[in-house]
């Protein structure tokens, strides 16, 4: 199974598919390059409909994730890489900003892990 879905959780569909796999491409468990599923083959394997995981597909292509290839299908982008070497430089200026303001780390985090809860 290339992600999980857990029909009890709280979080929707959708969103478990876009982040697992953001997840596993950001990781690199899921290479550059790697052609992912079919929408309809998907949504079969985990049992949800095919609107879901072509949201969830969206959605990862507006971030640069995915790459649509028409009929080819889709694949992991190499801007994947970039994406996850933007989110470090942010990291990295938000970690210089919070402790300009004299903010402790625990508070840094706290702060976006709340922002993290709202951007769903």
């Amino acid at each position: 199974m290339i992600v999980p879905v857990d029909s009890s959780s709280s979080v929707p569909p959708f969103e478990q598919v876009r982040s697992g796999l953001a997840e596993r491409i950001n990781s690199g468990a899921l290479a550059v390059g790697t052609k992912l599923p079919t929408v309809r083959g998907l949504a079969e394997e985990l049992g949800i409909a095919p609107n879901t995981i072509a949201r969830a597909y969206r959605e990862l292509e507006e971030a640069g994730l995915i790459e649509t290839r028409g009929r080819a299908g889709s694949f992991v982008a190499s801007s994947g890489d970039e994406s996850l070497s933007r989110a470090r430089e942010a990291a990295q200026t938000y970690a210089a900003v919070t402790r300009a303001l004299g903010l402790s780390a625990d508070e840094a985090l706290a702060i976006a892990r709340a922002a993290l809860r709202l951007a769903r």
